[in-house]
């Protein structure tokens, strides 16, 4: 003989409220979660995606999107004898650019332009570039972004010496950043304490 139940339809509701308030709770924590990592990951990157996109939902899903794209690279470190050559272009650069600074920022945006192919970085457009960069170097893609500010400046011929410095000294964060983290063996130690020099000189 069957049994027939009859449940009571307000339990059955109150079941299904309860479920589908357990999952809003669970979705509205995944994305605080979510919105904190990148918030840490991306630094003021995170906040400058949220002022151009308009929205901070649209923001993170272009971040999101750059992590998967880089994801997809083949990132690469450097040999020693290539961390040495360009440890050496960049010393060159600066020695060059004290007795005449004139074009000398061209020349690092170029140099840093090879590293990052060398390290495996593709050379799309500049916006593509430093959002590429922002992924595993979010703390000086905005010395990328000043520096290509003033690139440009130079360009038209509106640039100064200190803001050419200053340029230099902004392709110099980045360039070091993708050199030490790049390099393998003693030529990327070498370097480090051969910048430091540099620095204190720049700076004075």
């Amino acid at each position: 003989m069957n049994t027939v139940q009859v449940q009571d339809p307000g339990l059955i509701l109150g079941i299904v409220v309860i479920i589908a308030i357990v999952a809003v709770a669970a979705w509205l924590f995944h994305r605080k979660q979510q919105s904190r990592r990148l918030a840490q990951r991306f630094g003021t990157e995170y906040d400058r995606a949220v002022s151009s996109l308009g929205s901070q939902e649209k923001a993170e899903a272009e971040l999101m999107a750059r992590e998967q794209r880089v994801q997809k690279l083949a990132i690469v470190p450097l040999a020693p004898a290539e961390a040495h050559r360009f440890a050496a272009a960049w010393t060159e650069l600066q020695r060059r650019f004290v007795d005449s600074p004139k074009g000398v920022l061209a020349e690092a945006d170029l140099l840093v332009r090879e590293l990052m192919t060398k390290r495996g970085y593709p050379m799309a457009d500049f916006e593509r570039r430093a959002a590429d960069i922002s992924v595993d170097h979010a703390d000086v893609v905005g010395n990328y972004r000043a520096a290509q500010a003033i690139a440009a400046r130079d360009q038209r011929g509106e640039a100064d010496t200190e803001q050419l410095r200053q340029g230099v000294v902004h392709y110099r964060a980045l360039f070091e950043k993708l050199l030490d983290d790049g390099s393998v063996g003693a030529a990327g130690h070498a370097y480090a304490h051969r910048v430091e020099a540099k620095k204190v000189r720049m700076q004075s």
